[in-house]
């Protein structure tokens, strides 16, 4: 017997016997004859749920040696594709953020899906893929055919998936399709184009119905799953889309029909204690829920009234984020050392700088829980607290009662405070009451919004702060950016391309380092080659030379120079060392770092 095809001839009913694919396994040399008769005699043994798992979960449960693959085992995923190649046909990796449920879930009853342990995960007018994961069962196809009136495309998937994802997709269409029936007589409030039907709204949708609040979950749930940094819910004329940003890069992931997405809302704004009834002005709140795996997850709502309805953002706040050390952040060690020796300093303002989403308060966070020891007293004003953190006193920007970033500072300063943390200095007051902290023996840390670290000097002069205030009080500054770090389960090694280097590098010309890594894409990152963020860095510790050069006229071309000469490395030689380290590509940080000034 050379292969399953041999033994399983088109047109015989044969589910996969267990004997049959060990015998084969043995016979290819990627199982030994010992392992094959244990996992017999197991199987002969088994009862319950374990005797009628597929024959490839019950030997992917077993984890037998991969004889084929030193140090590997015959896991689940390597024996479904092993399985499509047997039988010749395509194997599939069912990826939720690709599948359209809704259009999927018609084409057959679930009860239909289960009794034949198949999934249809792509159709189109001409046809429909079906995965399986028994492939020589064929008794299903005409009837499907003939109901479709569509070609049959079979493919090979993981018999875990096909059963995990048929629960739950046909789950999500009942609720969808349960919470859309209970709802259509409502019109959509606030979507411009209905303004006429208003007067019709007999009642709000019902943000507590059992199928919203199913939906709800399965949407938390999946997020959490899919390491997602935000949901997005946004209303269209007829739909409502559903996106998550998933390592800096937006999915959508599904199509509700426009009432589900403003019940779904108005379920999320009661979860946020925000005001339902107000679908007019934009609203913010908060929500602290679980993961599957028990882990407290705060989440950030905030509503925007749209041409088609309230839009929902909800930002995903991972709590292990104030546990991440400064190389899980992305630090070099020299990185680390000039940054603990801008921190550490007694009094003075540091500044982190980059764009929104460049990780700016992850950084600013993970230093404060280090510098928040009982012996010091850590403040902060921030809009909005993004983090709830017990070592430090947050306080909240409140414009409605004119507590404002300036008036905010200046209440603390009158708290004893050590380390002060401003979110984000946007004016001249905020930027005076800073320096005014400084001045007094406090140590600040801000953020400002610009594309390096030798431009947040030139951004304060241009706010109005004189050049004297900042050669007395600023310690240093630090930009960042974050950059998709390579999958480290399937990334490939790969020759460094010479343009695009010279490119990264230049003015300095780094030597091209001997190799890169490119993305591949295995089931670890979902097939992109990326899995997590890590930050690159820019940082400028304010020397005696570089204070000489702040003026009110000051050159920004001669403070970078000179920054350069002190050592400081730019956003793009901080990506080139990533890169050369293996760990990132040229493509990924060019797309994230502005262009590199002259030296």
């Amino acid at each position: 017997m050379n292969s399953l095809a041999d033994l399983y001839l088109p047109g015989q009913e044969r589910p996969l016997d267990l004997a049959d694919i060990l015998k084969l396994l043995v016979a290819q040399g990627r199982l030994d004859l010992e392992s094959a008769e244990q996992l017999s005699a197991l199987r002969r043994s088994a009862t319950g749920d374990t005797a009628k798992l597929h024959p490839l979960e019950f030997i992917a449960s077993q984890n037998p040696a991969d004889l084929a693959r030193p140090d590997r085992t015959l896991d689940l995923e390597t024996l479904s594709r092993w399985l499509a190649e047997e039988a010749g046909q395509p194997f599939y990796r069912i990826d939720p953020l690709k599948i359209n449920v809704a259009a999927i879930t018609p084409l057959m009853s679930f009860a239909f899906a289960q009794r034949h342990k198949i999934l249809a995960v792509e159709v189109n007018e001409r046809e429909v893929t079906i995965a399986s994961a028994q492939p020589f069962v064929t008794s299903w196809e005409p009837n499907l055919h003939h109901v479709l009136k569509r070609e049959i495309r079979r493919v090979v998937a993981s018999p875990a998936d096909i059963q995990r994802y048929s629960v739950e997709f046909y789950r999500l269409a009942r609720s969808v399709s349960g919470a859309n029936a209970s709802d259509q007589k409502l019109s959509a409030v606030g979507n411009f184009e209905q303004l006429l039907n208003l007067g019709s709204m007999s009642q709000e949708p019902d943000a507590n119905d059992a199928h919203v609040v199913n939906i709800v979950d399965w949407l938390f749930q999946y997020a959490f799953e899919q390491r997602a940094s935000d949901i997005h819910i946004e209303p269209r004329r007829d739909t409502g889309s559903v996106r998550l940003r998933i390592d800096g890069v937006l999915h959508t992931v599904y199509q509700f029909p426009l009432q589900v997405a403003v019940a779904v809302v108005s379920r999320l704004k009661t979860l946020g204690r925000m005001n339902v009834a107000e679908k007019r002005k934009p609203q913010d709140g908060r929500v602290k829920t679980k993961s599957p795996q028990g882990n407290e997850i705060e989440l950030r709502l905030s509503t925007l009234p749209t041409a088609f309805g309230e839009k929902m953002v909800m930002r995903i706040f991972d709590p292990d984020v104030l546990l991440r050390s400064f190389d899980q952040l992305g630090f070099s060690a020299e990185d680390q050392r000039r940054w603990q020796g801008m921190v550490t300093q007694p009094n003075g303002i540091v500044l982190v700088t980059g764009p929104t989403g460049s990780g700016k308060t992850t950084t600013l966070y993970t230093t404060l829980k280090q510098l928040a020891t009982p012996e010091v007293n850590v403040c902060t004003i921030e809009d909005p607290i993004e983090m709830v953190e017990d070592s430090f006193n947050q306080m909240q920007v409140q414009h409605n009662i004119e507590l404002t970033f300036a008036s905010g500072v200046r209440a603390l300063m009158r708290q004893d405070p050590d380390i002060i943390m401003i979110g984000e200095i946007r004016d001249l007051e905020t930027a005076e009451m800073a320096i005014q902290a400084a001045l007094t023996g406090h140590l600040v840390l801000s953020t400002l919004h610009t594309n390096d670290a030798p431009s947040a000097i030139s951004r304060l002069i241009e706010l109005g702060v004189p050049a004297y205030l900042l050669r007395a009080t600023i310690l240093g500054v630090m930009a960042q950016r974050l950059v998709r770090t390579l999958c480290p389960h399937c990334k490939a090694p790969t020759e460094v391309d010479a343009d695009a280097w010279s490119e990264l590098t230049k003015p300095w010309n780094a030597p091209l380092p001997s190799q890169a890594h490119k993305p591949v894409g295995c089931p670890q990152c979902r097939e992109t080659g990326y899995r997590g963020r890590a930050g690159v860095y820019e940082l400028m510790p304010l020397s005696d030379g570089l204070r000489a050069l702040i003026q009110t006229d000051t050159d920004l071309s001669a403070l970078r120079r000179q920054s350069y000469k002190e050592g400081m490395h730019s956003l793009r030689l901080s990506g080139a060392q990533k890169v050369a380290a293996g760990l990132t590509t040229i493509e990924e940080v060019l797309r994230v770092t502005p262009t590199s000034q002259q030296r």
